[in-house]
C-alpha cells in the first residue's frame, strides 16, 4: 500500500516539537507496509513518523546547502517495511552466522512479594552490582527468582540501585509528562558554514564527536553517519562495550578510547571538541557535566555548536529519577508501559520493538540535522521517558490508515550482509539507504577527525 502526501498526525506531531514549519509535512510519503505487530499501544505511527521526521530534517537541510536557504524542500519518502526492519535491528543481526544474545539471563521480570520487577543485567558491572545487592548465592536465575520473591518490588530496585545496579518496580500507571525535545540553548552563535553537499549526504563534512553508548544515541549516530557525517564516537577504556551491540550500532562511524582522567588523553580530546560541529551525548545527567562537557558548558564554550543530549528518565524527572541510569526496557517497566502491555495472566509484557531506543535515536538524528539546517548553535535535550510519555499520550488512539490489522512485512528485501571488524555481518538496512562499510571492532580507530 502506498500513501501519498496527505498528512500524517504523528509526523506532524514530532515534527512541531523538533521546531519545524507545518506545511513542510506535507512533503513526506509513505510506502508499503510495516505493521511491527499487534498491541495496546501505536508503535508503529512512533517509528514511521520517527523515521520520516529524520527524513523530513535531513531533506531540509540539503535544500539549505544547495541554495542556501530551505526553500524548495524536496520529498521525504518513507518505506514502512524499512522502518520496521530497522526498528528491531538487532532482532535481525548476525555475526558470522552466530544469532546475537540481546539479553542476559538475569535481565527481565520477576515477580515480588507485592508486584513485579525488571532488571537489566547486560553488561558484567551491572550483574555484579544486582548478585551484590540481593546477597545471591549464584549469578543464575532460579537464585534471583528466589531473592526477589521475598522482597517488595521497591526494596529490590532501591537497593539494586544503592549497589550501581539496574531495577526498576513495574508500574501500574503511566508515569509523569515529559517533553519530546527541550531546548537548552539557541542561536548563541552561528556554526561553521558548510556550502555544498553531494546528493544524498546532506551531513556531508559535518564532524560529530559521538559520546553514547547502547543503542538509542548510537542510533542517531550512525544515521547521522549514513546521511555523511565523520562520525567519531569515543569511549572510557574502562567501559567496554558489548561487541553485538556495537556490530549493530556501529555503523557510519569510527570508534576510539580515551581516559578523560588522563592529561595526555583529555588533551586529545580537547582536540577533538575544537574541530567538531556536533555533540551528541547519551551519559545520565551529571556524568559529563563533571567535566565539564554538559551541553550548557560546551555551548558556553563553543557557541556555534549543535549539542543533543540524551537520558533515561527525562530532564524533568523528579529526584533520584533524573540522575539514575536506565534502558529501553527499564523505562518501559517503569513508566506503566509493561502493564499496559501485560498478558491475561498478568505478567508484564513488552512493546514489539524497543521502539523508545530507535524512536529517540531518529528523533536526535532529526534534531541535529534540523539545528544544522539553522546554522548551528543549539543544545537540545531528548529522553526515553519523553518519546514513552509521546507514545501514550500524544500517539494515544492514533493508527495509520490501514490500521492495526496491516499485513506482516517482508524482512528480507530490507536485510544485508557486510564485512566488518567482527566478521562478515546480516544486518538491517537504514531507512535511508546503504552505508559504505561495517563497522570496525570496538576502540580500535584513531582518535583524529578525518581530512575534509
Amino acid at each position: 500500500m502506498t500513501i501519498g502526501c496527505e498528512r500524517d498526525g504523528a509526523t506532524a506531531q514530532a515534527w512541531q516539537a523538533l521546531g519545524g514549519a507545518a506545511e513542510r509535512v506535507d512533503r513526506v510519503r509513505f510506502e508499503g507496509a510495516g505493521n511491527l505487530g499487534e498491541g495496546p499501544l501505536p508503535v508503529r505511527e512512533l517509528a514511521r513518523a520517527t523515521v520520516a521526521v529524520c527524513g523530513l530534517a535531513a531533506a531540509e537541510l540539503a535544500a539549505v546547502r544547495a541554495a542556501g536557504a530551505a526553500g524548495d524542500v524536496g520529498p521525504a519518502t518513507v518505506h514502512e517495511a524499512a522502518v520496521a526492519t530497522a526498528f528491531v535491528s538487532e532482532r535481525h543481526l548476525r555475526v558470522a552466522g552466530r544469532p546475537t544474545v540481546t539479553f542476559a539471563p538475569l535481565s527481565g521480570f520477576w515477580r515480588a512479594a507485592d508486584g513485579w520487577v525488571r532488571t537489566h543485567a547486560n553488561y558484567p558491572h551491572h550483574e555484579a552490582a544486582l548478585v551484590r545487592a540481593l546477597g545471591l548465592p549464584s549469578a543464575t536465575p532460579e537464585a534471583l527468582r528466589a531473592a526477589v520473591a521475598g522482597r517488595t518490588a521497591v526494596g529490590v530496585q532501591e537497593a539494586v540501585y544503592g549497589a550501581g545496579g539496574l531495577a526498576v518496580a513495574v508500574a501500574s500507571r503511566y508515569g509523569d509528562p515529559q517533553p519530546l525535545v527541550e531546548v537548552v540553548g539557541a542561536a548563541a552563535a552561528r556554526g561553521r558554514a558548510l556550502g555544498g553537499a553531494p546528493a544524498g549526504r546532506p551531513a556531508a563534512g559535518v564532524r560529530v564527536l559521538d559520546l553514547t553508548r547502547v543503542i538509542a544515541g548510537p542510533v542517531a549516530t550512525r544515521t547521522l553517519g549514513l546521511l555523511g557525517a565523520d562520525v567519531l564516537r569515543i569511549d572510557a577504556p574502562g567501559l567496554p562495550e558489548a561487541d553485538d551491540a556495537y556490530a549493530d550500532t556501529g555503523f557510519g562511524k569510527r570508534s576510539a578510547l580515551l581516559d578523560l582522567a588522563r592529561a595526555a588523553d583529555r588533551s586529545a580530546f580537547e582536540d577533538l571538541l575544537a574541530g567538531a560541529d556536533v555533540v551528541v551525548t547519551g551519559y545520565r545527567p551529571g556524568a559529563l557535566e563533571r567535566y565539564g562537557l554538559g551541553a550548557r558548558d560546551l555551548l558556553e564554550r563553543r557557541p556555534g555548536l549543535v549539542v543533543a543530549e540524551l537520558c533515561a528518565w527525562g530532564w524533568r524527572a523528579p529526584e533520584p529519577w533524573a540522575g539514575r541510569r536506565g534502558f529501553d526496557s527499564l523505562v518501559q517497566a517503569g513508566y506503566g508501559i509493561a502493564a499496559t502491555c501485560a498478558g491475561p495472566d498478568g505478567t508484564p509484557g513488552v512493546l514489539p520493538a524497543q521502539a523508545l531506543d530507535h524512536g529517540t535515536g531518529y528523533l536526535m538524528a532529526a534534531g541535529v540535522l534540523r539545528a544544522l539546517a539553522g546554522g548551528g548553535g543549539r543544545g537540545m535535550r531528548f529522553s526515553l521517558a519523553g518519546t514513552a510519555s509521546w507514545l501514550v499520550r500524544g500517539l494515544a488512539g492514533a493508527r495509520a490508515r490501514d490500521g492495526a490489522g496491516a499485513p506482516q512485512y517482508a524482512a528480507e528485501p530490507w536485510l544485508r550482509e557486510t564485512g566488518s571488524g567482527y566478521g562478515v555481518l546480516r544486518h538491517a538496512a537504514s531507512p535511508f539507504g546503504e552505508w559504505a562499510a561495517g563497522p570496525s571492532r570496538w576502540g580500535t580507530d584513531r582518535a583524529a577527525w578525518l581530512p575534509r
